[in-house]
């Protein structure tokens, strides 16, 4: 596959994960959000505003991540794709999901603390957390190749 042709399936990736994210963030968590608040004649109603202001927050590093994703695709598709500047792209990916794993974590074990919610979803919620560290580690990871293969590829490039 060329690279720009891989430049352009990656944009059309990063496109299709942002759609599904605000179908996600905007229409099902507030969808999903009002029917369990409504569970149990209404007893769950003063969690719906801080529980969605939290999920929403939480989206904020997720649309960053697609934001440095692209950049990526970009420079690949400009056949710069081992250079310092994705490995700086692909670090910064890594600590965003580190610490939206971080702080949704910890917002959970806050909310158990203010009784806004239950052990079961911090249990469930340790699922996230464990995708987010992956995410980061595989981030992380590939920064270092990447930059390993920058230096490989600059003294290939002085090899006559």
């Amino acid at each position: 596959m060329k690279q720009v042709s891989l430049s352009r399936w990656l944009k059309f990736i990063i496109i299709g994960v942002g759609i599904c994210g605000l179908i996600v963030y905007g229409m099902v968590i507030p969808m999903l959000g009002q029917a369990i608040a409504a569970y149990e004649q209404g007893i769950f109603d003063y969690c719906y505003w801080p529980w969605l202001i939290f999920i929403w927050v939480t989206a904020i590093p997720c649309y960053m991540v697609l934001v440095f994703a692209w950049k990526i695709a970009n420079n690949i598709g400009q056949d710069q794709s081992f250079t310092a500047a994705n490995a700086k792209y692909l670090k910064w990916i890594s600590v965003l999901a580190i610490g939206d794993a971080v702080f949704f974590f910890i917002g959970n074990i806050v909310y158990l603390f203010l009784n806004m919610n239950h052990p079961g979803i911090v249990l469930f919620s340790l699922l996230v957390v464990f995708a987010g560290v992956a995410v980061a580690i595989a981030a992380a990871a590939l920064s270092h190749l990447v930059l390993k293969a920058e230096v490989l590829q600059e003294q290939s490039d002085w090899t006559i």
